[in-house]
């Protein structure tokens, strides 16, 4: 049982679903933005950005780049890291919001997803480190 357990993690199939998993936020909102470009301008203007084209059009590029930098394991440490910051704004807002009182579970709920997401990204830049540590 621990030889499987042992080639189950060391695979790179298990790796790859691992990273998509992780990914899957990040690329299904890159495809929205990106294919319901009016729709993503609204959500741009919804969130106080008023020149939602200079938004819109990196938020897609950033998504999707940075994604693939994890995804396929390449300066994963860089995606991982800029798809963090990307993170910090509602995080910022949601945590806002857990002082005002109102709606306190919600924001609460929110702002503890997205510190795990972000936990999530910098776990994978470091197995990515270390992975790469083993090869060499």
């Amino acid at each position: 049982m621990q030889r499987f357990i042992e080639n189950a993690l060391n695979s790179k199939w298990l790796g790859l679903s691992a990273c998509l998993l992780l990914l899957v936020m990040f690329i299904s909102s890159g495809l929205a933005k990106f294919i319901d470009f009016d729709g993503g301008l609204a959500e741009m203007r919804g969130s106080g950005l008023h020149s939602d084209w200079f938004f819109n059009i990196p938020s897609v590029i950033v998504l999707f780049t940075k994604s693939s930098l994890v995804l396929f394991d390449h300066v994963v440490w860089l995606g991982a890291g800029i798809l963090s910051v990307f993170l910090i704004l509602p995080l910022v807002i949601a945590t806002s919001w857990l002082f005002s009182g109102r709606l306190f579970k919600t924001s609460l709920y929110f702002a503890l997803e997205l510190i795990t997401v972000i936990k999530g990204l910098l776990v994978a830049a470091i197995a990515s480190h270390f992975r790469k540590k083993d090869k060499a």
